[in-house]
């Protein structure tokens, strides 16, 4: 441990001297200058390598600067969650294009889509992780100088929840960095207040009938409280695993309630070319006590297989998977050759990886305490995964001063002014919904969402 620290401690201090000795303009070698398959081509300059950071890590990045003015416009890093998630689904699927910043999305940790370790072991945590962040973010502006005078944003999604607020507070430390502030959309913040909330979620939408509300009430509350994180009173567990059933089980779109689920109900498990297929894992990528169970199954499943994939449920990456492993495009993205095949999410990595925090509320305390940054943390008000309930539980235990009283926020399309959610805001961090959306708001909502945004990192009113 003291090795890796004084390792870490090592590397920081070579990217704080090659950044003094370093050019002024983005590495040629990394610059994409021609996608395959596009009708057309970007109008816009992007970039994709390899950030190394400790240990013989190298994560994946792709790089993309601003339509509007890419040399004023901020730097804005967005990672997704799982843990093992590929934050090109983000890229792919979610965002674009890109008209008011400069979008830097990190392949984290190593195991993830393009990224790897000369070791190939993936056996990480979240304060590793943490730190590796911190190391890329210091060797893209190593790279990427011109842009390092820039605004920062640290932006992410569900399991990004841990991600960015642990990577905010080194970055918050380190005067190089011109971080302004956080966003975090439908992320895991408090592992306790997500399953306490899922549960009243699920029975005010329709979920759980009247007899199990009743169950529950009885077996796993009292004076008032309930408890369905840790409760070990059995027959609450029994009445808590009929929950888990209907809602991770019974073929809804844990991402979005209201959704059909792509490809229809599923198995579980299947078997495809020699591949171990979880199908239906929703809840793994973000649950604590509910995930235990199945992680015991599956490493157990797993070790029998030479391979595992993890397909988040109810979602279909089939278009992503066979685009970014065709070979002509690893080459246009640089690819190294030592990366395995592109996935959305890496089942070693999950099964593998050590969650060290179970809510993230120092972190937030210590960030609003420096009284300058902005913090968002935003919901798609139907997703299941991390509920918009439990996230402003989290929000409103922090126990800020209250700025704006909760109200309805609004957007234009093209049916005119329409409400986009709702929204409190307190001195220096908003909760705010997006009505309607899932779990991937930008996919869902993404009018509401490019003004969300737009008014985030230009500190417009909500």
């Amino acid at each position: 441990m003291q090795t890796a620290v004084k390792m870490q401690g090592v590397l920081v201090m070579c990217y704080f001297l090659s950044s003094l000795l370093g050019g002024d303009a983005a590495p040629a070698a990394d610059e994409v200058t021609y996608l395959p398959g596009l009708q057309k081509q970007p109008s816009f300059r992007h970039y994709s390598g390899y950030l190394s950071v400790a240990d013989g890590k190298h994560l994946h990045y792709w790089f993309l600067e601003s339509q509007n003015n890419p040399s004023s416009d901020p730097v804005v890093l967005w990672l997704n969650g799982g843990p093992g998630c590929s934050s090109l689904d983000g890229l792919l699927t979610e965002h674009g294009p890109f008209l008011i910043a400069n979008m830097l999305y990190l392949e984290s940790p190593a195991g993830v889509g393009f990224s790897y370790s000369d070791d190939k072991k993936y056996v990480t945590n979240d304060t590793e992780v943490s730190m590796n962040n911190y190391l890329a973010l210091k060797e893209f502006f190593n790279l990427f100088p011109e842009f390092s005078k820039n605004k920062l944003f640290l932006t992410g999604e569900s399991y990004g929840g841990i991600y960015i607020p642990t990577l905010a507070e080194r970055v918050m430390e380190d005067a190089s960095l011109n971080l302004q502030g956080i966003a975090v959309g439908n992320g895991m913040s408090s592992y306790k207040m997500n399953d306490n909330s899922l549960v009243y979620f699920a029975y005010y939408h329709g979920l759980l009938g009247s007899q199990l509300w009743t169950n529950l009430q009885t077996f796993c509350c009292s004076n008032g409280t309930c408890n369905f994180y840790d409760n070990q009173e059995p027959t609450c567990s029994d009445s808590l695993s009929e929950v888990q059933d209907i809602v991770y089980s019974s073929g809804l779109n844990i991402y979005n309630l209201y959704a059909s689920c792509p490809g229809g109900v599923r198995q579980r498990l299947s078997v495809e070319r020699g591949e171990l297929v979880i199908r239906d894992l929703g809840n793994s990528f973000m649950s604590h006590r509910w995930s235990q169970l199945w992680n015991q199954k599956l490493r157990s499943l797993a070790s029998v297989h030479l391979s595992v994939r993890l397909d988040p449920p109810c979602t279909n990456s089939t278009p992503s998977f066979l685009y970014l492993n065709n070979p002509y495009v690893r080459v246009a993205l640089h690819i190294s050759p030592k990366a395995l095949d592109w996935v959305i999410c890496s089942a070693e990595v999950n099964l593998k990886y050590g969650r060290v925090y179970m809510d993230v509320r120092k972190q937030y305390l210590k960030l609003l305490s420096a009284l300058k940054y902005r913090v968002l943390v935003y919901n798609g008000d139907v997703d299941m995964a991390c509920n918009f309930m439990g996230d402003e539980w989290f929000v409103e235990s922090l126990h800020q001063e209250v700025a704006v009283q909760r109200r309805p926020w609004h957007y234009n399309n093209e049916d005119g002014l329409q409400v986009g959610g709702f929204v409190k805001e307190f001195d220096n961090i908003a909760f705010l919904t997006v009505k309607g959306s899932g779990h991937m708001v930008p996919s869902d909502k993404p009018s509401a969402a490019f003004t969300m945004f737009t008014r985030f990192i230009e500190r417009q009113p909500y």
